[in-house]
Parts: structure tokens; C-alpha cells; sequence
């Protein structure tokens, strides 16, 4: 296979149009998004989105484990220990302002995509695999799709525009998530607006091949939608979902963490004595997780519960580089990736503990509103 970071390719329709196919190609890493796919997704996609003859995208990794496991938080983690040429020391977070900047300019032009992007959602969707995916206009799943924000893990948060869409979720149901990194199937992405169709995975090639002949009319953006909308509803199989996790347990997530604060609900959660195995593993995972994380959950969803989606990445912009330069970050990465001993050493020991101070010096911004790096999203063209 080739060593190219994302494949390209333009498959020709019916009409004398072409599909733009985007494949993310690392599978051994399980198309972890680096800075490289992310540069050439981005250019790619700025490309089609004027190119009159592409009438759709498709977005999808290789392999048959992921459509994309994450960010590319090991080297994130090298940049901020490694010394060389490009930083100093003292976790500067040069590159890691480098790559969240890219990185959430991507995903927002996904969200703002002008022509209907797909994404095979098949496999492993996490972190930032869900940045690609959140915004596409068809977010396909499968028997085999994982999704999760598992930042509580590594001492992140949930980023990638999740501080604007969780909670967007049925009440109190993306603080859960966020909290307790909880993996989701295709029934749960569906109830919960994160995806739109069921396909069986053995559907992908019959199912690019009818978009291939798909009816475009006009190629007006209404034309191509209802194209794209037609074919999937004959190859939509939703009775073949598996069943439900979040909605079964909608009363008793609610219940665990109400409209309280950061410290109660994550004491409720880690005293539920339920035995379904699912809650079990959520709790397990918030037990071992960074306090300063399940804080930031909190604090993201309330500062982003009537903001803008451009005001929500500028304001993950800066916590993100934060979290690296001064957070559990390196940390979380460090035990879980590098030493791999799952037992990190995080800066405070429970999560009513973490000091206001703390919190704040995270979120204080790093720019001023004239300098920051994504000052020109859903304001029009772009600057520099």
C-alpha cells in the first residue's frame, strides 16, 4: 500500500461528474490523524469544494479496524519532551498550536462543507476520527462502529468541536460521555445525533456504486443532497443495528448527573452500584481518569451551551494548547501510550479537589480576539 498519509481518488458518475473519494492511510496506527492528513484533507477538500464536476465526497480510513482512532496525541506528546531544532524545553506548545489549529480549521470546514461530504463511519471513531466525522452531511455507521470521547483517559478533554455539540445531546448526556469516555454503537450515534444511517458494512461497494449513478439534476447543492439522500434509503438495513445503550438508560444517566456541578455528578456516577456491564465500564474509566479533565467536561459544556460552533473551537484552541503546556496531558499520554504502565500520576487527586485557580489558568485566553489563530471561522474568507 502506498505510504501516502491520505489517498485520493475522483470516481467518475453517470452524468459526467466525479465522486471524491479520501481515504486516511495509516492503518497500523489505526489512522491516528496526523498533522500530514490533516494538511492534505484539508487542501483536498478546499479543492473539490470549487470543482463543479465533484458532485459528493466520501471520507473513509483503511483498513478494516478503524475509520480513525484519534488525534495524533504521541506526537503531540514528543514535541512537548523531545528537544531539537523547532522548540525549546519548556513545552512551548509551538506544535501543539500548530496541530489544533489545523486540526479544528478541518473539522469546521466539514461542518460548512459545500457539497454533500460522506463518511464511512466503520470501526473505531474517536477523538478526533470524531472531528471528522460530527460534521459530515451523511455520517454512515456500521455493525462494527465504536464511537467514544475518551480524553479522560490522557488528561484532554473532549475537543473537537464537542464542547458544542455534547451538549447539544439530551440533558445531562453528553456531560456523561465527556465524564466517563463511554463507547457508543451505531444505535446510540444515531439516537444521539451523531450519526445518520445504518449501512452494513458488506453494502460499502454496492453502495458506492449506486452513488455512482445517482441522479444529480441540476447539481444545485438541493439536487445533490436529495441524490445522495435517495441512494442510502436503498441501502439503509436498520433492523440489523445493535441494540441500544444509551437510550435503554436514559432516566438513570440523567438522574446520575443532573444540574449540579463537576465534583457531584462524578460522585454520583462512581457510587451507582448498578451492575450492567456498560455503566460498569463507564464507572471504571472515571475512576482512574484525570480529575482536571472531568472539571474541564464540565466547565466546556456550560461556557458552550449557546455559543457558536466557530466561538467553541477558537475557545478549545487555547485550552488545548494549555492542557499540554500545563495540564495532565503528557501524563495521561505518557501512561497510556508511551510507558504504557496505566498508572498516571496526575496533578490533583480528586476532582473536588482541583482548585478554581487551576481551572481558570487553563482557560484564560492565549490571544487576544485580533491575533487568535482561527479568528476568521464563520466570519467568511480566510485570513493568512
Amino acid at each position: 500500500m502506498s505510504d501516502l498519509a491520505v489517498l485520493f481518488d475522483e470516481l467518475p458518475t453517470r452524468d459526467g461528474g466525479r465522486i471524491g473519494m479520501a481515504t486516511l492511510n495509516a492503518p497500523k496506527s489505526l489512522n491516528a490523524l496526523s498533522l500530514e492528513m490533516i494538511r492534505q484533507l484539508d487542501a483536498k477538500l478546499e479543492a473539490w469544494a470549487v470543482d463543479r464536476s465533484v458532485v459528493a465526497v466520501w471520507l473513509e480510513g483503511s483498513g478494516d479496524k478503524a475509520f480513525c482512532a484519534g488525534g495524533d496525541v504521541v506526537a503531540l506528546y514528543r514535541s512537548l519532551t523531545e528537544q531539537d531544532e523547532n522548540r525549546s524545553v519548556d513545552r512551548d506548545g509551538l506544535f501543539a498550536e500548530t496541530y489544533f489549529s489545523a486540526e479544528y480549521r478541518l473539522d469546521y470546514r466539514i461542518h460548512t462543507y459545500p457539497k454533500p461530504l460522506l463518511v464511512w463511519g466503520d470501526g473505531i471513531v474517536m477523538g478526533g476520527g470524531l472531528g471528522l466525522m460530527a460534521g459530515g452531511f451523511q455520517r454512515l455507521t456500521t455493525e462494527t462502529t465504536r464511537i467514544a470521547m475518551p480524553e479522560i483517559t490522557i488528561g484532554l478533554y473532549p475537543d473537537i468541536g464537542a464542547s458544542w455539540f455534547l451538549g447539544r445531546m439530551p440533558p445531562g448526556i453528553g456531560a456523561y460521555l465527556g465524564l466517563t469516555g463511554a463507547q457508543l454503537n451505531a444505535r446510540d450515534a444515531l439516537d444521539l445525533g451523531l450519526a445518520d444511517r445504518f449501512i452494513p458494512r458488506e453494502r460499502r461497494e454496492a453502495l458506492i456504486g449506486a452513488l455512482k449513478e445517482a441522479d444529480c439534476g441540476d447539481r444545485s447543492l438541493p439536487a445533490l443532497r436529495a441524490g445522495v439522500q435517495t441512494v442510502l434509503d436503498d441501502h439503509e438495513e436498520r433492523r440489523a443495528m445493535p441494540a441500544g445503550q444509551v437510550w435503554p438508560h436514559l432516566d438513570h444517566l440523567q438522574a446520575l448527573v443532573g444540574r449540579v456541578d463537576a465534583a457531584t455528578a462524578v460522585k454520583r456516577i462512581l457510587g451507582d452500584t448498578s451492575d450492567d456491564a456498560w455503566l460498569a465500564a463507564n464507572r471504571a474509566r472515571l475512576q482512574v481518569g484525570s480529575p482536571m479533565t472531568a472539571q474541564l467536561v464540565w466547565h466546556m459544556l456550560e461556557r458552550h451551551a449557546h455559543t457558536s460552533l466557530a466561538d467553541a473551537f477558537r475557545d478549545e484552541l487555547g485550552l488545548s494548547v494549555q492542557c499540554c503546556c500545563q495540564g495532565d496531558f503528557v501524563e495521561g499520554v505518557r501512561a497510556l501510550l508511551i510507558d504504557k504502565d496505566k498508572s498516571p500520576h496526575w496533578q490533583h487527586a480528586s476532582v473536588a479537589g482541583v482548585p478554581q485557580a487551576d481551572i481558570q489558568a487553563l482557560l484564560t485566553p492565549r490571544w487576544s480576539s485580533e491575533s487568535h489563530p482561527l479568528r476568521d471561522l464563520g466570519v467568511g474568507h480566510r485570513v493568512g
